[in-house]
């Protein structure tokens, strides 16, 4: 059984360090993807403070749109079309998005309207988009770069230890 305790660093870096350690420790050995999103979006939930929802949206190349998959919060939009609202954005620019006010943000998809602030980071392997990781906060302003520069550090742990393409057919 894994078990975890809440990570108190003093400061953005060392705390986004340490998830990413656990988030490799977490899931070291298992193959299967959505156990380990789901495993994933559990953890984040558990560590980042004033957020309201975190979770996985994966790429359906077939569809052209992003599909729900694991998460927190909830339920929350199931189909976003590439370019459509802030996960949309992300995966088709692949850079991480940083909105402090959503309702400020052009073509926003408001799935929970307690959300005013987002941040989302694309997953990338091997040059290939997989999906974007969600974060929303009932708080706005709740991201900057240093949040965003910490979930890139996280999404290069999931990267590195889940072979996306094997063990998903999207």
């Amino acid at each position: 059984m894994f078990e975890t305790t809440r990570i108190d660093e003093p400061n953005k870096t060392s705390f986004y360090e340490s998830v990413a350690q656990e988030t490799r420790h977490l899931l070291a050995g298992e193959p299967d993807v959505i156990a380990n999103l789901s495993n994933l979006s559990a953890l984040l939930n558990l560590h980042l403070n004033d957020i309201n929802w975190v979770g996985f949206y994966l790429w359906h190349a077939a569809e052209q749109e992003l599909v729900l998959g694991p998460f927190q919060g909830k339920p929350a939009c199931i189909r976003i079309g590439l370019g459509k609202g802030v996960c949309g954005t992300a995966a088709d620019t692949r850079t991480t998005q940083v909105v402090p006010d959503v309702f400020a943000f052009p073509g926003h998809i408001a799935c929970d309207a307690a959300s005013r602030s987002e941040v989302v980071v694309p997953i990338v392997q091997a040059g290939e988009l997989i999906g974007v990781l969600d974060i929303d906060s009932p708080s706005p302003g709740r991201f900057d770069n240093a949040d965003a520069e910490g979930l890139e550090l996280v999404v290069r742990a999931l990267t590195d230890s889940v072979q996306f393409k094997q063990s998903i057919q999207a």
